[in-house]
């Protein structure tokens, strides 16, 4: 079983591929791992929000992470998002996820009575996924498709149990960050859910991140990280800097419909997104292209 000192580096949370007629393509998945395997990242989020897991059954999904596991080979980390809006759902989706042999799950908050998520609510949550689960509990903290901001405070609640070793927070509020750091007094290790912070979350002490950025460009956001471990911070911030438009681009800007786009021109398999969502607009991609170009057109070595 993995724990907190394991989980750092870069992990692409993938996208979930989907042929014409909607369904699940595993022969892209396995045409992009392909891809994702030659680079140095240290594992994949399989059902975060890049993978549309909201808009997937659960038959679906224990068929995502099987096509998964196939795919990943034995010294990367395999992440699942298990998150749902019932405590009892999550622990199943978890149970499955760890028979089929993931690492670890990253639980997204339950969101939809969310006058009702108290602090004591979503402790309580939290340590009953952490209390059934055969593998560590990661807390995915993404407030603007959740509308909950978990605090600081609610954080380290939550993260007052043994099974609970982390945290991918995409607030990208790099004061918070710094104060989960002194309130959580054991192993627990933070990772940036953003490309547009990853060089400011690891200032603040995050160990690295779950990027979308890193679907499309693992060798500069593995380069980016290394450079910060090395202290070559002028060489990291120049990265950083030209890195943060392209990941604005396919996340806050125009979302997964522009990533599955991005990973097309990049001769990945980015295939349709699920319906309720639409294909990112042709008019807009010779945009894309020229941001994909400007953020790519550097040495990543």
């Amino acid at each position: 079983m993995i724990d907190a000192h394991k989980l750092k580096g870069v992990f692409p949370p993938v996208p979930t591929p989907f042929d014409n007629n909607g369904a699940i393509y595993k022969e892209g998945f396995r045409q992009n791992f392909e891809f994702w395997n030659q680079h140095d990242l240290s594992g994949y989020l399989i059902l975060g929000s890049n993978g549309e897991a909201v808009l997937l059954n659960s038959t679906e999904k224990a068929s995502l992470f099987e096509a998964a596991r196939r795919n990943i080979p034995d010294n990367k980390l395999m992440l699942i998002g298990t998150g749902s809006q019932s405590t009892r759902e999550t622990i199943a989706l978890t149970i499955t996820g760890a028979s089929i042999g993931a690492d670890a799950a990253v639980v997204l908050s339950p969101f939809y009575y969310k006058g009702l998520m108290t602090q004591g609510v979503l402790v309580k949550h939290f340590h009953s996924v952490a209390d059934a689960s055969t593998i560590p509990v990661i807390i995915y903290n993404m407030p603007a498709c959740t509308g909950i901001d978990l605090s600081a405070e609610t954080i380290a609640a939550i993260a007052d149990h043994d099974n609970i070793i982390g945290l991918k927070d995409s607030g990208g509020n790099m004061v918070k960050m710094q104060q989960i750091r002194t309130l959580i007094d054991k192993p627990f290790s933070i990772l940036a859910g953003s490309g547009s912070f990853l060089l400011p979350g690891l200032a603040v002490g995050a160990k690295g991140g779950i990027l979308a950025l890193s679907n499309i460009a693992p060798q500069y956001c593995c380069r980016l990280y290394d450079l910060f471990r090395k202290g070559e911070m002028k060489a990291a911030t120049s990265l950083q800097n030209r890195l943060t438009p392209l990941n604005s681009a396919i996340t806050s800007r125009w979302g997964v419909p522009a990533l599955k786009a991005a990973m097309e021109m990049m001769d990945l398999y980015g295939g349709p997104v699920r319906e309720p969502l639409l294909d990112f607009d042709e008019s807009l991609k010779p945009a894309l292209k020229e941001i994909i170009n400007k953020a790519l057109n550097g040495d990543a070595n």
